[in-house]
This record gives structure tokens, sequence and C-alpha cells, in this order.
């Protein structure tokens, strides 16, 4: 049975999440940036999100040309993670195979193209 409890932390991070993408006042924060003055493997993705769902797909690839990649990943585990809690009321104990290994690929991917940009490539590093 589902109850509050369960519900409870899934719509807090639900509201959190919406918040970062549909709350255009909200600046541009990247710690990497703040402690090492370059922008991190993944800036440029919220920015991205937010050109994709008002459906500026060749601005939003610019910005950050894997969001097409990663966005639909986070949505399937956060898809799952949501799942697990709302049935059993805890977030997954282990996660299958199959994401730690399509993560390690995304994980590399973004490093891969982070370089990339440093070198010019994909438009150079996304502006913070």
């Amino acid at each position: 049975m589902l109850t509050f409890r369960r519900a409870a932390p899934v719509l807090g991070l639900v509201a959190i999440a919406l918040a970062i993408v549909f709350v255009t006042s909200i600046p541009p924060f990247c710690p990497m940036r703040m402690v090492l003055g370059i922008p991190c493997p993944s800036c440029g993705l919220t920015r991205a999100t937010r050109l994709a769902l008002g459906g500026h797909f060749s601005a939003a690839t610019a910005m950050h040309p894997l969001w097409f990649v990663v966005l639909p990943f986070l949505a399937v585990v956060g898809a799952m993670q949501v799942r697990h809690q709302l049935k059993f009321g805890q977030l997954m104990p282990r996660s299958p195979r199959w994401i730690s290994f399509a993560g390690g690929i995304v994980i590399a991917l973004l490093v891969g193209v982070w370089i990339a940009r440093f070198f010019g490539a994909f438009g150079g590093p996304v502006p913070i």
C-alpha cells in the first residue's frame, strides 16, 4: 500500500528537480568551476535540458552535445528508483549490472567530450 511516508521523499526530489530545470532565475552553479575555475564534464546539462524542453534542440546540443544520451539514462534510472521507493519504501540497495555498465559508459562519454571541448571540439568549453 502506498503511504505518504514512502511518497514524501519522491515528491520532495521531484519538486527540487523541477525547480532546477524550470526556474530560470536560478544561476548556473558548478562546484568544480568555483574551486578550479574550469567547467566540469556535465557543465551545460541543466541549461541544455531547459532548452530541449523548450523545443530548442540545436541550441541544447550546442550547450552540451550529450544531453540526448545523459537525460534519458538519468530518467530511466530515476524512474526505477522512484518505483522501488514507492513499492518498498527505500531506494534500490544494489543497482542492476546494466545500470553500472551503462553509467560507466555515460561517464566515459562525458569526460571524453569534456576533454575534447578544451581542444575546441563541439564549440569549445561551455560558457559559465
